[in-house]
């Protein structure tokens, strides 16, 4: 089938990914995230203060399908630096705990880089957003 061969939106799923050194696919935008998970990844990312573009997938089921048969990844958010995968929120919240993720995006790991009240840190629930959907 022709659909199987042509896709244009995996080609533009794709060509965003490898467009963007930093790029998060969630649920809602950095400004309002619609899920628990999106708000804390978003959360993790905004305390790094290292830019990154953002992907809502709410507004067409078929960004998810499609995102996911790209990084073989079925759930949101999906974190993708330098074209490549680093996975979820869970994955997220662990690479910025040990440091990884710090090193992954080139960002200082000091002191003045962390969270500095207890609602921004990972492991504190996310920001009082609540999934509604």
């Amino acid at each position: 089938m022709s659909d199987e061969t042509t896709n244009p939106l995996r080609d533009e799923i794709s060509k965003a990914i490898s467009e963007n050194d930093v790029l998060l696919f969630m649920k809602g935008t950095p400004d309002q995230p619609m899920c628990g998970f999106s708000a804390r990844t978003v959360a993790i990312l905004q305390s790094l203060g290292r830019p990154f573009a953002a992907v809502d997938v709410l507004p067409d089921p078929r960004i998810r399908q499609e995102l996911s048969a790209v990084s073989n990844w079925p759930t949101i958010p999906q974190l993708f630096v330098d074209g490549e995968l680093v996975g979820g929120c869970d994955i997220v919240t662990e690479m910025y705990q040990s440091g990884e993720l710090q090193d992954t995006l080139g960002v200082d790991a000091g002191p003045s880089e962390q969270p500095t009240t207890e609602a921004d840190a990972p492991e504190a629930p996310p920001l009082s957003i609540e999934n509604r959907l």
